[in-house]
């Protein structure tokens, strides 16, 4: 059959609104809406026939009942239920009645044509309502990630606005030693501050086992600017509670739930955070950034530069403490496990490298270690042997227990150049042109 012969069984099963009618073609020709192509094959088909050309008002079409005349309507509740949301892309979606697609399935199925032919009703009404609400808000349509995913339910008559979060990267450095990075509950109370119907003495009844952390000591900040419902923080690895983070600092990304704000000052919101914590905790480098870079933090595996305070059970030489570090110097460690964190880690064997080592004996118990290994290498261990569960160790080596007194991180290297990614960060300046909605669904 020809397409006007396919149209013609189309319009016998009227009353079919011109965006039904074209929607059953949508894969014939381009640049044209549905309504256009529908009333462009009513035309031609009247025209050919040599017959009347009979309009039909979509108020009467009994396969979208109406609802392709509400394209502007619905923009319009779309664009109103997010006035109060600043978002630079979005997205429409759409929940049809069940009696429209059913309708649709049996006009094809009525007219003689495949049942896959065309679009969907879903479709469309995602494309047309999407172009306006961009339209109307000044927004382009991003079908990855989007600020702001409007669902229409028509059957319900109800548009439900889902904010997505939005991300802040930057660099910590941890001045102050008993400070964690995120929030840790107590696990004998499991956060409660109560146990067996008292305050717990595990952790004095706070329900946490430290009062402060980086997360609680930076992400509030964010997440009132961003106007946001909440924040979670994700950093690129963890010291030790009782280490610091100098230096350049650590990566991290904070991500805040549904904010009504996402052009910050991030260089304001910067200067807050770090006269807020003078001497504990400090940032640099905020900058608004993508879903993405939340995994680009998590996934980070950079070597690290540490410089441990060291302690000896036994007096230590100057000669055997520096033969010990050229034997640690470039090796390959063994480590099992640490106890210290056996209670939160699978039991497991790792091994990890030993990039450079050096360091000064002060006296004969006393020294500092300066070591720079591969991610995920247990210093504490490397010093201590943790019982043998570490080989080779400083400890091993000298033949005398030895014990970390203070732990500082001095490097996370080569996260400058896993995250000088423009692809990554959000341009705070550019608003791209309205783009189009596809055709997919919800």
């Amino acid at each position: 059959m020809t397409i006007l012969e396919d149209a013609r069984a189309v319009i016998d099963e009227g009353p079919v609104c011109d965006a039904c009618l074209g929607r059953c073609f949508a894969d014939r020709s381009f640049g044209l809406t549905n309504a256009e192509r529908g009333k462009g094959l009513r035309t031609a088909a009247a025209l050919d026939d040599d017959e009347p050309y009979e309009s039909v008002d979509p108020e009467t079409c009994w396969v979208c009942e109406g609802r392709c005349a509400e394209f502007d309507e619905w923009a319009e509740r779309a664009a109103d239920a997010v006035e109060d949301v600043e978002f630079d892309t979005y997205q429409v979606g759409t929940r049809a009645p069940p009696l429209v697609e059913e309708n649709e399935e049996l006009l094809r199925e009525s007219a003689g044509l495949d049942a896959d032919a065309g679009e969907r009703f879903k479709s469309e009404f995602n494309r047309e309502v999407g172009k306006r609400f961009g339209e109307l808000t000044g927004t382009e349509v991003d079908f990855e990630r989007p600020d702001v995913l409007a669902l229409l339910d028509l059957g319900e008559d109800e548009v439900d606005v889902q904010v997505n979060a939005a991300f802040v990267y930057g660099r910590y450095r941890k001045l102050e030693r008993d400070i964690p990075q995120t929030e840790w509950p107590c696990r004998e109370c499991n956060g409660t501050g109560r146990k067996n119907h008292e305050p717990c003495d595990h952790c004095d009844g706070t329900g946490y086992m430290y009062m402060e952390s980086v997360e609680e000591l930076v992400a509030p900040y964010i997440r009132d600017a961003m106007d946001g419902e909440s924040a979670k923080f994700h950093g690129a690895g963890r010291e030790d509670v009782d280490a610091r983070m100098l230096g350049t600092g650590r990566p991290f990304v904070v991500e805040v739930k549904e904010p009504r704000v996402r052009h910050i000052d991030v260089e304001a919101v910067e200067e807050e955070i770090n006269e807020a914590n003078e001497d504990r905790v400090e940032v640099e480098g905020l900058r608004l950034a993508t879903y993405d870079m939340v995994e680009r933090v998590k996934e980070l595996d950079a070597s690290k530069e540490y410089r441990a305070e060291v302690e000896f059970d036994e007096p230590v030489t100057e000669m055997a403490f520096h033969e010990a570090l050229d034997d640690l110097r470039g090796t390959t460690v063994e480590q099992r496990t640490p106890e210290r964190v056996s209670h939160r880690r699978a039991a497991k064997t790792r091994t990890r490298e030993v990039y450079d080592v050096s360091g000064e004996l002060h006296d004969e118990l006393h020294a500092t270690v300066d070591v720079h290994g591969e991610g995920g290498l247990y210093i504490k261990e490397l010093v201590s042997s943790d019982e043998g569960r570490t080989e080779p160790s400083l400890a091993g080596l000298l033949g005398v227990d030895a014990v970390v007194t203070a732990l500082d991180v001095i490097t996370v290297e080569g996260e400058e150049e896993s995250f000088e990614d423009e692809d990554y960060f959000r341009d705070t300046e550019e608003r791209g042109d309205t783009g189009e909605q596809s055709e997919t669904e919800e």
